[in-house]
């Protein structure tokens, strides 16, 4: 089990130059220059959950109320779960200025996208019972794994944290960011998110 930062540097500082500000512009444009700016990154992926797991599955052959058999199979799962922001949902009323202070509030973290490697991961056994009685449904086992997989890889970074990470990680990248273009006094604020869980897929 390990989690691991994910690189976000270059992403962001390939839209650094969008950021220089010239005095002459107009302070109530600044906001909306800003978040354009910041959307353009699209998400900010910040942290990254890896976990290996092993999962039984197992599906019987009945006969009326007599089982006559029963088919085990064990996988070992490899997933991964991606934490970080959805810049898109920035807007002006995130972005303020008090004096020479710049102030940007993110949105709340969120699972981002979770995976089973299907390279590293593998049908460990397969086993069909007393005289291969149980039915043979490997396909069907397999995939029901692999959504167990998903869930089980899931719980554990929430339970690890990995949302309270993902805004950590992202108020340093942003307050990095906004500074390395000329804005000394910076206050980035992060959002406490309300649940984690499945990526929504959307």
């Amino acid at each position: 089990m390990a989690i691991a930062i994910g690189g976000i540097s270059q992403g962001l500082q390939s839209i650094a130059p969008w950021f220089r500000i010239n005095n002459s512009e107009a302070h109530m444009e600044l906001a909306t220059l800003v978040v354009q700016q910041i959307r353009a990154v699209s998400e900010l992926t910040t942290t990254v959950f890896a976990m290996e797991t092993v999962v039984p599955t197992s599906q019987e052959r009945q006969w009326g109320t007599l089982t006559l058999g029963r088919t085990n199979l064990l996988y070992i799962g490899y997933g991964e779960v991606r934490a970080g922001i959805d810049l898109a949902q920035l807007n002006e009323q995130d972005i303020e200025r008090r004096g020479e202070e710049l102030i940007v509030t993110l949105p709340a973290p969120k699972i981002l996208d979770q995976k089973v490697d299907v390279a590293r991961s593998r049908i460990y056994q397969y086993d069909r019972g007393f005289l291969n009685l149980g039915p043979d449904t490997a396909p069907e086992l397999q995939s029901l794994a692999q959504r167990e997989t998903l869930s089980k890889i899931t719980a554990a970074a929430c339970e690890q944290g990995i949302l309270d990470q993902a805004n950590e990680q992202a108020e340093i990248a942003v307050t990095s960011l906004l500074r390395s273009t000329g804005h000394q006094q910076v206050v980035v604020r992060t959002t406490t998110p309300s649940t984690c869980g499945l990526a929504s897929g959307d």
